[in-house]
């Protein structure tokens, strides 16, 4: 007999924010990010929006734990959306196609171009001096 395991864990990444996520499955939603409540950890309501986006959409109720580390906090609440994604379609395959048509189960790969030398920036030269 298999052991039924009580979470579903899931990792999600943009730029250099990475989530480990957790769901549970339970009566109400609820998100807790690195020990905090998600309301308190997200300051803007748009980025509480996007890490919840993926349980609206599908209308279910998970509790969600996230540890996230790296990047700014509005690439962690999008690592943490690609997280939960993830750990949903481990649960329920079906689910699978209303979530790639809103393009949560994307990994984003823009990220920062490194600083070259002899170079000011990624791209920018030097100012050129004729004399």
């Amino acid at each position: 007999m298999a052991k039924e395991s009580r979470y579903t864990e899931a990792v999600g990444r943009r730029k250099t924010a990475t989530a480990r996520v957790r769901i549970t499955p339970s009566k109400s939603t609820s998100m807790v990010v690195n020990g905090k409540d998600a309301k308190d950890y997200f300051p803007l309501n748009i980025m509480m929006k996007t890490a919840y986006e993926p349980l609206q959409v599908l209308g279910v109720t998970y509790t969600v734990t996230a540890k996230v580390r790296g990047g700014g906090q509005k690439a962690q609440a999008e690592a943490v959306r690609l997280g939960i994604s993830r750990a949903i379609i481990e649960i329920v395959p079906e689910q699978r196609k209303d979530l790639k048509v809103r393009g949560f189960l994307k990994r984003d790969p823009r990220s920062r171009e490194r600083k070259k030398f002899g170079l000011k920036g990624a791209r920018r030269a030097p100012q050129w001096s004729k004399r």
